[in-house]
């Protein structure tokens, strides 16, 4: 795999300097603990919690709770919160100050799943341009001294785009970075990202570090987003499912001298089946529970393994394993000298969707204000607990 390089840039948000420009996106049900620490050995930057919901953190859900915890080895700490009212979200932001639990927080109005979205949250909440100020502004003076910043979407189609309002008025809030998601919430993940959002934002924007997400399958992805755009940094998604290691090739084509990135993998079937080993492990440590961690590794089997010489009946036992020593057993089988097979381990990973109408409240859409009966809906869309 041969990469273009970038000269090095290095990012600060607020008082961090990361070694390298890139940050791990929230995913639910995938940067929990263990992935984050994962993609760490291989590389550098900023790694991101799943989405912790700011209602479930200020009443001290257990699972919420756990999932705020991070591994003595992560520094700096990040997590994401989801909110849709001033209040609850300060309070969130002053829990997590108060108990030092994170050294950098990011605020969610990117997410484009229904769920979500019919309630007024997520990628839908910026529509409301009031309350998306008094959510940013509110948490930003609870912040303090932490590093509180803003991922979003374009908006909501393409007739209601929000991201330039959004971001004037988050860097006017005081906020040390925005990401933006190349993609409306109607596109979900289907599509093309449009870069050119990213460079129109990155013009709009002038006192803080503005990051492009959106297809980074490779490092050579990223170093053209930000040679296209003009950005500070990446976001990275889902280009790292079943490949924690793309975090070392953008160490190694982003990160300065610094960088801690190790030499280039060769990603024969072998080191593949390693890595998948050794997230297994981090799940049985992180869920403290055998069974489960081997549970919860099955969802990645077919991205670890995408493009590489592994049958479907191999694929299914992977799928069905409940131990490490099973899982073991079944990785001995490969052929771990199997050649990287190029293209057909690259590209898209993850569920794209396809384009659709945006489920959103009845009338959200009449009007950028927040009325009595939006205000209603909004009592209703934060979900129980964390995590997606």
């Amino acid at each position: 795999m041969t990469l273009m390089t970038a000269p090095a840039a290095p990012l600060r948000i607020g008082p961090i300097s990361l070694d390298a420009p890139v940050v791990l996106a929230p995913m639910a049900g995938i940067t929990n603990t263990a992935f984050r620490r994962l993609c760490r050995e291989y590389g550098a930057g900023l790694y991101v919690s799943e989405m912790i919901t700011t209602r479930a953190l200020v009443e001290r859900n257990a699972t919420t709770m756990r999932l705020i915890t991070h591994h003595e080895s992560e520094t700096p700490r990040s997590i994401q919160l989801y909110g849709v009212d001033p209040k609850t979200t300060a309070e969130a932001v002053r829990i997590l100050v108060a108990e030092d639990r994170a050294d950098h927080i990011d605020l969610n109005f990117g997410c484009p799943v229904p769920k979500v979205t019919r309630k007024g949250g997520g990628s839908a909440l910026p529509w409301k341009l009031g309350l998306f100020r008094d959510i940013v502004s509110g948490a930003v003076r609870a912040a303090g001294d932490i590093p509180l910043t803003v991922k979003m979407r374009k908006g909501i189609d393409d007739e209601h785009l929000t991201y330039l309002d959004a971001a004037r008025v988050a860097e006017d809030a005081g906020v040390s970075a925005i990401a933006l998601h190349g993609r409306t919430a109607a596109q979900f993940y289907s599509g093309e990202a449009d870069w050119s959002a990213i460079a129109r934002l990155k013009e709009a924007v002038t006192t803080v570090p503005v990051l492009g997400n959106g297809d980074i399958w490779s490092a050579d992805d990223a170093v053209r987003m930000m040679a296209e755009t003009g950005c500070d940094g990446v976001v990275v998604g889902r280009g790292c499912l079943g490949r924690p290691w793309l975090f070392g090739d953008l160490a190694r084509a982003l990160g300065g001298p610094e960088s801690s990135a190790g030499e280039p993998v060769d990603a024969t079937l072998g080191f593949v089946a390693r890595a998948f080993r050794r997230h297994a492990e981090l799940l049985v440590e992180f869920f403290e529970d055998e069974d489960r961690g081997c549970r919860d590794i099955r969802k990645h089997v077919a991205w670890y393994f995408k493009g590489y010489p592994v049958g479907g009946e191999l694929r299914a036992q992977l799928a069905t394993a409940s131990s490490l020593a099973e899982i073991d057993d079944l990785l001995a089988t490969l052929d771990w000298d199997a050649p990287y097979p190029g293209a057909a381990a690259e590209g898209q990973r993850g569920r794209a969707g396809t384009p659709k109408r945006p489920a959103l409240p009845d009338g959200w859409l009449n009007s950028r204000d927040l009325g009595a009966e939006a205000s209603a809906t909004l009592a209703e869309a934060e979900l129980d607990t964390s995590g997606g």
